[in-house]
Order: C-alpha cells, then sequence, then structure tokens
C-alpha cells in the first residue's frame, strides 16, 4: 500500500467534494463501470494493488473451510451484479458479498432511491434488491473462479408476487437452488427494508419454514442469515433457537437501520422525499450491541459478520472484539475512500500487536473473554 495518507487527502478535499455535489446513484453505477474497466486490465489491477492493498499474515483466517487473507468485506448492495469480482481483491478486501440476488428481476424501486447524509455519515438506501435475477447471474457467473471468498445474497424478489408466505418461500428456494454452483458461501437476506411486504421471514415462525425449506436443497457451502440492525435482543434470541435447529452458520448483523428518528440522524438533511434504510454511522452503536448480544449468547457456535457504521481500523476492531470474525462495509468507503480497506488492514495489524495477539482470530469476542 503506497502512501495511504496522501490517498485520503486526496480523496476527500479533491475528489469527494466533486462527486458529492452529483446525483449519488450517478456516481455509484459509475464508478461500477470504472471498476468493471479496470478489472479488465491485468497491468491496471496490479497498479490498484500496489497503490491500495495492504496483506498480513497475523490477518488471515480459515473460517468453515474458507481461507480470508484479510477480515474485510465488501458487504451486499454495491455490487449487485457481480460486475467488480475481479478489481475488488486488489483494492484490498478479504471477501465480498454479491447481490442481493431473487428469484426473477427486479429493477428496483422508483427514482429517487438514494440519498446522502453527511452531517450523520451515512445514506438514506431505497434500490429495492436491484439486480438482474438469479438465471441471469448464474449464467454469467457459472464456471468463473473468484480469487477471493465470494458470497451470494439471496433476497426473495421486490414485487406482489412474492407477498404470500407460499411464494415467497418458493422465490426464496429458486434464488437459492439456481445459484448454489455460485461462490463459496450463501446469505439469506431476510431483513431488507426496501422490499414489496416488507420483512416477513423475520418472525421466527416464518423463518423456520423458509428454513425447512432451504433444508432441502443440496449444498455443501457455508449459510449465513442476515438481520435487521433493529432488531431486539429477544427477538435475536428467538432467531437463534430457530437457526439452531437448521443448515446455519453464521448471522451477519446487520441490515440497514429504519429508525429516522435516532439522535444520530440529523433531521435537518433528511430529504422530505426520502424513505428506506439508513446505513453508516446512524447504525454503528446499534450493530455492535447486537454482535456483543449475539456472541455472548452463543460464543462460537455460530460465525459473525460484523456490518454497520465501519469508517476506521478502531471501528473494524471494536466489532470484532465483540466478537465478530469478519466484518463488511459500504457507507465508510464512500465517504473515506477507496484507500480506506488497506487502511482498515493495516490498522489492524497494529492494534493486534499492541494488544498482545499474533493473529486476528484471537481478538475475536475478546471484550467478553476473562
Amino acid at each position: 500500500m503506497i502512501l495511504p495518507k496522501l490517498q485520503n487527502k486526496l480523496y476527500k478535499i479533491v475528489l469527494k467534494p466533486i462527486l458529492f455535489k452529483l446525483d449519488p446513484e450517478f456516481i455509484h453505477d459509475l464508478f461500477i463501470k470504472i471498476g468493471v474497466l479496470l478489472g479488465s486490465w491485468s497491468l491496471m489491477r496490479w497498479k490498484i494493488k500496489m497503490l491500495y492493498q495492504f496483506r498480513d499474515s497475523s490477518l488471515e483466517q480459515n473460517i468453515l473451510g474458507i481461507h480470508f487473507t484479510n477480515p474485510v468485506g465488501l458487504a451486499a448492495g454495491f455490487d449487485k451484479n457481480a460486475q467488480l469480482t475481479k478489481i475488488l481483491p486488489d483494492v484490498g478486501f478479504g471477501f465480498q458479498e454479491i447481490g442481493s440476488i431473487t428469484g426473477r428481476t427486479c429493477h428496483g424501486n422508483a427514482k429517487p432511491r438514494l440519498w446522502r447524509i453527511p452531517k450523520s455519515r451515512g445514506l438514506i438506501v431505497y434500490y429495492g434488491l436491484k439486480n438482474k435475477g438469479c438465471k441471469a447471474l448464474a449464467k454469467q457467473l457459472q464456471d468463473k473462479t473468484f480469487n477471493y471468498p465470494v458470497g451470494v445474497s439471496i433476497a426473495k424478489t421486490n414485487d406482489q408476487r412474492t407477498v404470500t408466505e407460499e411464494q415467497g418461500i418458493k422465490d426464496y428456494a429458486h434464488a437459492f437452488k439456481t445459484m448454489k454452483d455460485v461462490g463459496d458461501f450463501f446469505v439469506i437476506n431476510t431483513s431488507c427494508p426496501n422490499a414489496f411486504g416488507g420483512e416477513p421471514f423475520s418472525d421466527p415462525l416464518k423463518l423456520e419454514k423458509l428454513l425447512e425449506r432451504l433444508d432441502k436443497i443440496e449444498t455443501n457451502k457455508p449459510i449465513f442469515l442476515k438481520i435487521a440492525v433493529d432488531t431486539t435482543n429477544n427477538e435475536l434470541d428467538q432467531l437463534i433457537e430457530v437457526a439452531k435447529k437448521h443448515r446455519v452458520h453464521g448471522f451477519v448483523v446487520a441490515n440497514l437501520t429504519k429508525n429516522y428518528q435516532s439522535t444520530l440522524v440529523q433531521q435537518e438533511e433528511v430529504p422530505k422525499t426520502a424513505k428506506g434504510g439508513v446505513s453508516g454511522k446512524p447504525m454503528q452503536q446499534l450493530s455492535d450491541d447486537l454482535i456483543a448480544h449475539l456472541y455472548q449468547t452463543v460464543g462460537n457456535k455460530f460465525v459473525i459478520v460484523g456490518v454497520g457504521g465501519i469508517f476506521s481500523a478502531e471501528d473494524a476492531y471494536r466489532k470484532i472484539k465483540n466478537g465478530a470474525n469478519l466484518v463488511e462495509l459500504i457507507t465508510g468507503m464512500i465517504y473515506e475512500g477507496p484507500q480506506l480497506i488497506g487502511e482498515i488492514n493495516q490498522g489492524l495489524t497494529k492494534l493486534l500487536q499492541k494488544d498482545g495477539y499474533k493473529n486476528i482470530a484471537e481478538a475475536v469476542g475478546a471484550n467478553f473473554r476473562k
């Protein structure tokens, strides 16, 4: 990783002020196109790697039979159609989630569907699971090899046809079965706040039925549940009991908050037309607390992936010490710049050394171990 401080200043002083004057969805789409272009050139990937990537053996882990070179991943919702799998490892990510991917094509909710709230250091997201659908993406990704672990996030199609319990389960199962030969692990997203019909499978009884159906689809890949950050400890305890009875290996904690009235959201910057879930700093503490409760409840019986409000190595390390084996981000990268991934990994090695740990795995749950 070359000159991270200079990269940080160039992004924040030069590039970010320009980007933040333009429509956020336009910028997102533009960066996807740039990433695809950069990823298609081996020489450019090498240059990106020299600029951004940080590697250290202390960050490596083997989790559920999968090797992670570092614990920092890209959360689902950014690379919706798996277009950036070539370039993201060189930027410094240790893994990523693609999607969420649904049973049928989703064009998403009507625009506008993405807003920045800079004072709150977050985004309001109302994409509505925009993606090509499982059939097209399975065809696009068949026989493709990846340079790092890739998780496939599965959700139900965002339309009226999946509102009933039966049709919702059928849609999840179709996407799961269609994508079963792609990637290294699955994430069952039952907590998208922006889909038609809400989040019915966050209910324990309905989740039970969904998992019973997915249990019948043959796969050797680990399966995670992505839960909402607004989940209470009591609700989480109920979801844990359901997960214990099924083929679930871990939890992704957590999806966007729907609490616009949070004291961490500066109300004056929320557009009147905005709707959807809030990402970034407003969900940081909620995520940290859920991770801590989950780890204290189950220990190492489930793998925990921590998501929400990661803007620094310290943010990531706090989630890890609360019990997260891995972490994911999107919003922090948008606010801090692409060099953030390398900065976090470099910072994590220093924090591990400071605390006397030889490997990142030793720090997992350290806040609750004697």
